[in-house]
């Protein structure tokens, strides 16, 4: 019955439909958006959470490595110093050992010990001790038993012990986690004249975990109250962790899940899951750690609380819910207190229509309470029923007049705009590279004088020295290098500075042959990394150009094309006819991109973002020696999505030498 009477009231009654209309939606968009928001929201959650762990026990991998290559380094220095030179030197064995003690307590090593002579059973025990003798120094996880701690220092066995069993079970066997490294030491003569051993115990060793925590879960990375944690085992014992369990001691020697042992330590395999660590759950991660035989001998463990992620997710949706509860709420009533001024008056203008339609023109619709505009409708709603569709007609074609001279006007305004700033770029790259153009010249044939009187003093000392000259030999050859070097920068700054003296002659070039000479000659480059190379060459035209100077553009943009896909990518060159003549050429990568605040400038001399081994000169010559010949060089770009290069060439070069474009092609 009741069903019955809703279908007809929403057949029969204006009011009855508007209000269905303003709150079914309400009523069924608002349940599915929050049960959507509610399941997109917790699986984001999961994959927010896991991907944080991920990264955060590949960042402790990492990290884990970097102090392991410190250990190694640090012995290395002490293996190449004069101190043990001098000491060893002396023959005086009590004074190496006391000069190693004070090296080793300086390093924070546990151990180091010098090996004099050829390999005994305690060295052979272990591989970086059999490559340290064989010449080559090396560093790496090792497990050492009690007995093998002992005999290099008794104190090493008992601040090793944690009491663990042993693998088959039985027995504690006190053994130890130690990042083992050797290093050859060699004589005045270059004769290997013993091994430098050193450890780093990590049994007990709180405070490398704790640097370790401190440098993967930084305040700024963790909500409020969570907390993270990182530890070592040693098989599946815990042997040093930041975690306390009782009465504030680390929770050393628990054993992990056995299923955590089976795929880390038994298949190698990294585990991510949640844990329950102490009474609280963690998003977890743990991975094996090897030996220097490549073994699985313990694991690396890094995790967060959950509990602080858990809270501020159920906060987020729970204030989510609050408010679609009270827009749903607001809007329905909202929805019924607007129906009342709407559907009265309506109900009466709709009987007026009907009088009329039934043949009773004299119809009014009288006066009606409300003073708005659907009062003013009803009215003049007889008036505004004769006058509508002029009005409409006239108002229309009003309006499209005036939206034709606003899109006339604008446009004339935006080229007169367009047309000022290119003027304003174009005295403004003119005077720049002017001054820039003078300065470097200068600069230029300043150095040229030093760097002559140099290279000519070294060719004169090598040549009186002779034979002489062979304990020095790599200093001579990396001061020829460095000289080299100058000489290289300063031919592009004048090469800048002047560059109508470097302009070869003009000749048709095919530029489709000249892309995979180029392609011949980065070939070593794009081999170092994991580059694609894909080509799309179309054009069928030839420009004139000089041949060395567009492949001097060409490898310059693959280069910078190449460095900014340093792990992997995709390298794509393009050419392609231009209407009018000319052939459009495109140098495109998928690397990092060029920042928005940095497109306007890439053009510009001297400016680069590589501040290790760029002097911001390549891009600026490619585009002064791209404007010679009236062609231009543009750039479309985006952080994360690599960039593209085109540089536009005219099929003949201007009668007169071009200058400048009016402004860079990346603004």
């Amino acid at each position: 019955m009741f069903f019955a009477r809703l279908r007809a009231s929403l057949r029969t009654s204006v009011r009855a439909r508007l209000l269905a209309i303003a709150l079914l939606p309400l009523a069924l968009a608002l349940p599915a958006l929050l049960l959507l928001l509610f399941y997109w929201g917790d699986a984001y959650y999961d994959r927010l959470v896991f991907y944080k762990a991920d990264r955060d026990l590949a960042l402790a991998d990492q990290l884990f490595q970097r102090m392991l290559d410190r250990v190694g380094r640090d012995v290395r220095g002490v293996a190449q110093s004069h101190a043990l030179a001098d000491a060893l030197r002396a023959g005086d064995a009590a004074e190496v050992g006391r000069m190693l003690a004070w090296k080793g307590a300086g390093l924070k090593l546990d151990f180091l010990v010098y090996h004099a002579g050829t390999a005994t059973p305690d060295t052979e025990a272990w591989a970086v001790m059999r490559r340290a003798l064989s010449g080559d120094d090396d560093v790496a996880i090792d497990v050492f038993a009690a007995e093998q701690l002992g005999r290099i220092d008794p104190d090493l066995a008992r601040r090793a012990r944690l009491d663990l069993p042993a693998p088959a079970g039985g027995k504690p066997d006190g053994r130890a986690m130690v990042m083992h490294a050797a290093v050859p030491v060699f004589d005045d003569h270059g004769r290997q004249s013993g091994v430098l051993e050193a450890g780093l115990l990590l049994n007990r060793n709180q405070g490398l975990v704790d640097a370790l925590n401190a440098m993967i879960y930084r305040p700024d990375s963790l909500v409020a109250n969570s907390r993270g944690t990182v530890t070592l085992f040693l098989d599946d014992r815990c042997i040093a962790t930041d975690e306390r369990l009782f009465e504030g001691r680390p929770g050393l020697g628990i054993p992990v899940a056995r299923t955590v042992r089976e795929r880390v330590l038994g298949r190698g395999e990294t585990w991510r899951d949640r844990a329950l660590v102490a009474d609280d759950w963690y998003v977890s991660g743990y991975q094996p750690i090897r030996d220097s035989r490549g073994e699985r001998v313990g694991m690396l463990y890094a995790g967060y609380q959950e509990k602080p992620f858990r809270d501020a997710q159920a906060y987020v949706l729970a204030a989510i819910l609050l408010l679609f509860t009270a827009l749903g709420a607001g809007g329905g009533w909202l929805c019924w207190r607007w129906a009342r001024t709407i559907f009265q008056p309506l109900e009466r203008m709709d009987a007026t229509i009907a009088a009329v339609e039934a043949g009773r023109p004299e119809a009014r619709t009288g006066v009606v309470d409300t003073a708005d505009e659907i009062g003013r409708v009803a009215e003049r709603l007889d008036k505004l029923l004769d006058l509508q569709d002029q009005r409409k007609r006239e108002l229309q074609a009003w309006g499209e007049a005036l939206d034709q001279k606003v899109a006339e006007r604008t446009e004339a305004l935006t080229d007169a705009n367009r047309r000022l700033q290119d003027t304003q770029r174009q005295l403004i790259l003119a005077e720049k590279l002017a001054a820039i153009g003078e300065l470097t010249a200068g600069v230029a044939h300043e150095i040229n004088n030093p760097i002559a009187v140099m290279q000519g003093n070294l060719d004169l000392m090598r040549d009186l020295l002779g034979p002489a000259a062979a304990p020095v030999r790599e200093e001579i050859r990396l001061l020829d290098g460095q000289i080299q070097r100058i000489q290289s920068l300063v031919g592009r700054l004048l090469q800048f500075a002047r560059p109508a003296d470097y302009a070869g002659y003009v000749e048709a070039v095919d530029v489709n042959e000249l892309v995979q000479d180029c392609l011949v000659l980065v070939r070593h480059q794009i081999g170092k990394g994991n580059i694609a190379v894909a080509q799309d060459l179309r054009a069928s035209q030839r420009v004139g150009i000089n041949r060395n100077e567009l492949q001097q553009v060409l490898i310059n943009l693959m280069v910078n094309a190449l460095h900014a896909m340093p792990d992997a990518g995709t390298l794509t060159l393009a050419s392609a006819d231009r209407d009018g003549g000319g052939v459009n050429l495109t140098v495109a990568d998928t690397g990092s991109g060029i920042a928005p605040d940095d497109l306007p400038r890439i053009f510009d001399p001297f400016f680069t973002t590589r501040k290790t081994d760029g002097n911001g000169l390549g891009l600026s010559i490619c585009y002064t020696i791209v404007a010679r010949y009236g062609g231009t060089i543009a750039v479309e770009s985006a952080p994360g999505r690599g960039s593209a290069f085109t540089v536009r060439l005219l099929g003949e070069p201007p009668p007169e030498e071009a200058g400048p474009a009016s402004a860079h092609p990346g603004s």
